[in-house]
């Protein structure tokens, strides 16, 4: 039996209002006022040998006088003295917590600079985003990609804008996840661009220093799921416990698949 569009419809509408259906719409992120909040630290590392494609030579073959000659080094996995760069540490699905901090300059910004993406990965509140092209005489096509099926290990990139940017200035675009918070940026007129963004629903994110180290405040009293993300490393989780005002130490170690 067929049923017409009107039944759809209504059957549709009942599943949403329904609390804990199946089909119940997701609840929003809420930004509260934290007072008691405790702090997640701790360090990202890698052990062992390096994979064999650490690393990646592209040749140049547009742009030179910008761009530079040769061969442009892609690290894909960067490790300085046991330190992983490059990674995400984050909340897992948190329901309430502070309010996203006001970006620099007044909006998220991904800078398109000697050829390359700048900064190579960042976090960013789901929502407008600057996009500038500081190389004269250089077109630019950025492609933001959503990774759907990151942790299952199967990725499916979905397309969120892909334009042309022939000269040097800024356009304005949104980035509006429907899935997954993992980007993955590349442009395609220059094949050794890359750069990697999360657009998590609340601000409970960053991207580790250049040791390796993390730190998420103002996490209101609680347990949680920890998650580490490294583009090409996959995800390592773990369960933690904030007391109000605590400490609590995470440490995640990587290594080649």
């Amino acid at each position: 039996m067929r049923l017409s569009n009107t039944m759809v419809g209504l059957t549709l509408a009942v599943a949403l209002a329904l609390p804990g259906g199946a089909m119940a719409a997701k609840k929003k992120y809420k930004e509260i006022d934290v007072t008691d909040g405790g702090v997640i630290s701790g360090k990202i590392s890698f052990e062992g040998a390096l994979p064999d494609d650490a690393k990646e030579g592209i040749l140049i073959t547009k742009n030179p006088e910008v761009c530079g000659t040769g061969e442009r080094e892609i690290v894909w996995v960067d490790v300085k003295d046991g330190a992983l760069r490059g990674a995400f540490v984050f909340l897992d699905k948190i329901k309430a917590g502070k309010k996203w901090p006001a970006p620099e300059g007044g909006n998220y910004l991904i800078t398109q600079k000697g050829c390359r993406f700048l900064p190579w990965a960042q976090v960013i509140k789901p929502g407008p985003v600057t996009v500038r092209n500081s190389d004269k005489g250089v077109l630019h096509n950025i492609n933001t990609r959503e990774m759907i099926g990151v942790e299952k290990g199967r990725v499916v990139k979905r397309t969120m804008f892909n334009f042309g940017q022939p000269d040097p200035g800024d356009i304005e675009q949104s980035i509006k996840p429907r899935r997954s918070s993992y980007i993955g940026i590349n442009c395609e007129a220059h094949n050794f661009m890359f750069g990697f963004m999360m657009a998590p629903k609340h601000p409970y994110a960053v991207v580790v220093n250049d040791d390796g180290s993390y730190s998420i405040g103002d996490v209101p009293p609680g347990k949680y799921k920890l998650k580490a993300w490294h583009p090409r490393l996959g995800i390592k989780k773990t369960k933690i416990k904030v007391d109000a005002g605590g400490k609590v130490e995470a440490n995640f170690s990587f290594s080649a698949k």
